[in-house]
C-alpha cells in the first residue's frame, strides 16, 4: 500500500475516483526540504494532491501544483508525471513564525493563487489559475474544477509528520451508465461516505479494504493501480540546455562574474550542476543533436 495509488471506479454511475498515500516518496521529499512540521504537512497534501490529479493526464507529461502569495510560505510546488514520479519543495520566508494550526490561505498570505500546469511532452503548456479563497487544498482544489473546469470533483487529504493520504472523487461527463438522478443519488451518498474517512483509514488501510469499508454500496471497481516514487527530472543536460538558451555573451559575461564557475541548483533535490570555462566553451561548440 505504501507509496501507491488506486483508480476505481463505480461500476453502475457516472463517477470514478483515486485513491493515494505516501510514505517514502513524501519522507524522501520533506529531507530535501528543512522545514517546520505545518509546512511539512501542507507540502504532504500538495505532493498527495498532485498524485491524484495527474491520473487524469491522457498523455505523456507531468501536473504540477502550485500555491504562492506574499505570506509566510511564499510558494509550495509539487509535481507529479505520467510516470508516477514526484517531487516537491516549499519555501519559508526568513524570520517567519509558522503557527501550528495556521492555515494555507493563512500561510501563503495575501495575493494568493492556486495554479495548475499541465505540461505535455508534446503540445502546449496549459496553465489555470484560481485565487486561494478557501481555508484548505482540498476547498481550493475544489473550486478550482467548479471555476476552471465545470466538474463536480471533492477531495479529502490528510497529512502527518510521515504519512499523507487522500481521496478524489469526479463526476465523469457523458458516459451515461445510469440516468441523471440516479448518478445524482450516487454522488451525494458517495460524498457523505468519504467525508467519514479517518486520517488512520487513510494513512493505514489497504486500499482495497478502505474502498470496501467506505464505498461498498455503491460497488467500487478497482482500474488499476500505479507505484509511486520520488524521483527528480533536474540533469546537467537540462542545465545545459537552459545555458545555451541565454546566448554565449550572456553565458561568458555570467563566467566572468562568477570568477569562472557557474553554477546551476535544482531546488527540488538539491542538487548542484558545475560549468567552468572548459565546459562552458563545449555548449557553444557542441552541436544540438549531442545534448538531450
Amino acid at each position: 500500500m505504501s507509496d501507491q495509488l488506486e483508480r476505481f471506479i463505480f461500476s453502475k454511475h457516472d463517477i470514478r475516483g483515486q485513491l493515494v498515500t505516501l510514505t517514502d516518496a513524501y519522507r524522501e521529499v520533506l529531507t530535501q526540504n528543512q522545514l517546520p512540521l505545518p509546512v511539512q504537512k501542507l507540502l504532504g497534501e500538495f505532493l498527495a494532491a498532485s498524485c491524484l490529479l495527474a491520473t487524469t493526464l491522457k498523455f505523456e507529461g507531468s501536473l504540477m501544483l502550485q500555491a504562492r502569495g506574499e505570506g509566510d510560505v511564499p510558494l509550495l510546488v509539487a509535481e507529479c508525471t505520467h510516470q508516477s514520479d514526484v517531487r516537491g519543495l516549499a519555501r519559508v520566508a526568513e524570520g517567519a513564525e509558522i503557527e501550528e494550526h495556521a492555515t494555507l490561505r493563512e500561510l501563503v498570505g495575501n495575493r494568493g493563487a492556486l495554479v495548475i500546469t499541465v505540461d505535455p511532452q508534446e503540445g502546449e503548456r496549459y496553465q489555470g489559475i484560481v485565487p486561494l479563497e478557501k481555508e484548505t487544498l482540498a476547498e481550493c482544489l475544489e473550486d478550482y474544477f467548479t471555476q476552471s473546469e465545470q466538474l463536480q470533483t471533492r477531495f479529502w487529504i490528510e497529512s502527518s509528520a510521515d504519512t499523507v493520504g487522500g481521496i478524489m472523487l469526479q463526476v465523469l461527463p457523458g458516459n451515461n451508465a445510469a440516468s441523471a438522478v440516479e448518478n445524482e443519488d450516487a454522488w451525494e451518498t458517495g460524498v457523505q461516505l468519504a467525508s467519514t474517512v479517518t486520517p488512520e483509514e487513510l494513512h493505514s488501510l489497504p486500499h482495497e479494504e478502505l474502498l470496501f469499508r467506505l464505498f461498498h454500496q455503491l460497488e467500487p471497481a478497482s482500474l488499476g493501480t500505479a507505484n509511486i516514487r520520488f524521483k527528480c527530472s533536474c540533469s546537467a543536460d537540462r542545465s545545459a540546455r537552459a545555458l545555451i538558451a541565454m546566448g554565449p555573451e550572456d553565458v561568458y559575461r555570467l563566467l566572468e562574474e562568477r570568477n569562472g564557475e557557474i553554477t546551476a541548483d535544482c531546488q527540488f533535490c538539491n542538487q548542484t550542476y558545475r560549468f567552468d570555462r572548459d565546459k562552458v566553451e563545449e555548449l557553444f561548440n557542441a552541436p544540438p543533436h549531442t545534448l538531450h
